[in-house]
């Protein structure tokens, strides 16, 4: 089993592998889980994904990680902490996309908390932000629930997107 890189009650969040392309492929090629990005993916396009997801680690010391079930170790999801442009500006983005089978259950909220608190308390980051299209009213409401504002809006590849974010002061 892989070391944890975040503990919670119910979630391990460890890093990203090549080999959980099948896991992530769960999730790609679901186009009701994938419906607020650009489209599914492809499984090369996932092996992008992975790959940019090890770079980040690289590069930054975070990016995103699998989420599995604590007791089980069964594959919910993916969270963490990504670099990305908010409309000209590059700051760390809690992210989070989770299985459909598993949506409702509270594992996005658990998993951004504990990205959040994370990201403050071990990384000292000053704020941290969530990137979320207008209309994906179930992850305005995570991060509300981590405590997050609504900032800005912006356009990304022609999407209106708000800014949800939140202080370490």
């Amino acid at each position: 089993m892989a070391t944890p890189i975040i503990k919670t009650d119910r979630l391990i969040l460890r890093k990203m592998k090549s080999s959980d392309l099948s896991y992530l492929m769960e999730i790609f090629s679901d186009p009701e889980a994938m419906r607020f990005y650009r489209s599914t993916k492809t499984r090369e396009q996932a092996e992008d994904w992975i790959s940019w997801t090890l770079h980040n680690y690289r590069t930054y010391g975070v990016g995103l990680w699998i989420a599995e079930e604590k007791t089980s170790g069964r594959f919910l999801g993916q969270c963490g902490i990504t670099p990305q442009d908010t409309g000209g500006i590059i700051e760390m983005e809690i992210g989070y996309l989770f299985a459909r089978r598993e949506w409702g259950k509270g594992y996005a909220t658990e998993a951004a908390l504990a990205c959040k608190e994370y990201g403050f308390k071990s990384l000292k980051y000053k704020k941290l932000v969530s990137i979320i299209n207008v209309k994906n009213l179930a992850s305005i409401r995570v991060a509300e629930k981590a405590g997050m504002k609504k900032e800005k809006t912006f356009l990304r590849a022609g999407n209106k997107m708000y800014v949800y974010s939140i202080s370490n002061v």
